[in-house]
């Protein structure tokens, strides 16, 4: 069996950050496990290609009184977009597609997707003005949408055609979803959605592996990501962190997805589970310019081509629930929502740094401008939009310089 490989270590005082204040993060955490709203959580920054903190507070299973451990394996949900992001980016650096390309080329079901206009309150169906394409896959700005971000007719539609079952394939999901129509005109508007489950697709087309082994050959296997995959393994069972049994702050039993068992679709938009030091060597290679201990896996002009801000004059979509996921401040990139300047938004942090997470808690931000990254691993859903601020906050206080 493989080991993991962690990055190296450094300590807190020479990567310039408060070795005070960065113990403060670890102990508000550990407040917020002994408030019983958190069950545990690793956390990890790194600095100039070194470590400076990383540590566990809490439970990694609190049903069963495990505690959290460092090697603990998470859901990460869609903290798995930019990595397919990123596959998606290695074949058109190879020369296997352009971001230019309609997805119609790649999957032929949308060659004949409709979009839907409400006029006079009669629903008409019609043919886009510009068909999607892979870019629009890229930045969520093609035109699809998430049942789970409202009630509009098309999200019916896809909670409906049970969009979320884990029991098709990457392929019979996009034509699944290619027969219900788009929301908004491809191009137009930002709206979080299943875009990066379609892209899941596009790579096993465009490849010819499926998702899961084209990650492995060319992302996982190359980085050293041992823990990282869709299903873990039996060896690995024990490791699983855990949310609470019930919501702590609404009493309402917590179901997160099973990483045990095997499923037909690995979903390019939230089925991988992973670990702090396995993302941690994703992070870095990003950091590094697309490379990682003598593995390349992009050019640095293509990283800095996906971190930029690919919206421009494109508007967020704020009357629905997706806008909250993009405040103000912030364009979207190729797969990372990029911050535009110092101010504006509610939390701290360097025009240029990008960053996600995940629908269970997990979260990243990497800042280039100051050579840094960090990232919190936790399973309490209900409670991310307060511990994602909650964590950045805490992490740029304790940097000096």
């Amino acid at each position: 069996m493989t080991s993991a490989k962690s990055l190296p270590l450094g300590s807190a005082k020479d990567l310039g950050f408060c070795p005070q204040r960065t113990r403060r993060l670890v102990e508000v955490l550990q407040s917020e496990v002994g408030r019983a709203r958190l069950p545990g959580a690793v956390a990890l920054i790194a600095r100039r290609g070194q470590v400076l903190l990383h540590e566990t507070v809490g439970q990694q299973d609190p049903s069963n009184s495990v505690p959290m451990g460092l090697d603990s394996i998470f859901r990460i949900y869609s903290m798995t977009k930019p990595i397919v992001s990123v596959a998606v980016m290695m074949l058109m650096e190879r020369g296997q597609l352009l971001l230019s390309d309609t997805v119609a080329q790649h999957l032929p079901e949308f060659a004949d997707v409709k979009l839907t206009t409400h006029i006079n309150g009669h629903a008409l169906q019609h043919r886009p003005r510009t068909a999607p394409t892979v870019q629009d896959l890229l930045r969520h700005t093609s035109g699809l949408t998430y049942e789970i971000l409202g009630t509009e007719p098309i999200q019916r539609q896809y909670a409906q055609a049970q969009l979320a079952s884990r029991d098709r394939t990457n392929r019979e999901f996009a034509q699944a979803l290619a027969a219900i129509p788009l929301q908004f005109e491809p191009g137009t508007v930002w709206e979080y959605s299943r875009a990066t489950d379609l892209l899941g697709a596009l790579v096993e087309v465009v490849s010819g592996q499926t998702l899961g082994a084209f990650l492995q050959d060319n992302i996982l296997g190359p980085l050293g990501m041992v823990d990282t995959s869709f299903v873990v393994p039996p060896d690995k069972h024990h490791r699983i962190a855990e949310p609470f049994e019930k919501d702590p702050d609404g009493g309402i039993a917590l179901r997160l997805i099973d990483v045990r068992q095997g499923v037909a679709l690995e979903a390019g938009g939230a089925g991988l589970a992973s670990t702090s030091s396995d993302y941690a060597r994703f992070l870095q290679c990003l950091l590094n310019g697309g490379a990682l201990d003598g593995q390349r896996i992009l050019s640095n002009a293509t990283v800095r081509y996906m971190t930029a801000d690919h919206l421009g004059g494109i508007g967020v979509h704020r009357a629905g629930r997706s806008g909250e996921l993009l405040p103000p401040g912030h364009g979207f990139g190729l797969g990372f929502a990029v911050r535009l300047g110092e101010g504006v938004s509610a939390m701290a942090g360097s025009k240029g740094l990008y960053y996600w997470g995940g629908i269970a808690g997990t979260t990243f931000f990497v800042d280039p401008a100051k050579d840094f990254f960090a990232l919190m691993m936790i399973q309490a859903p209900n409670q991310r939009d307060y511990y994602r601020p909650l964590f950045r906050n805490l992490v740029y206080a304790a940097l000096l310089e």
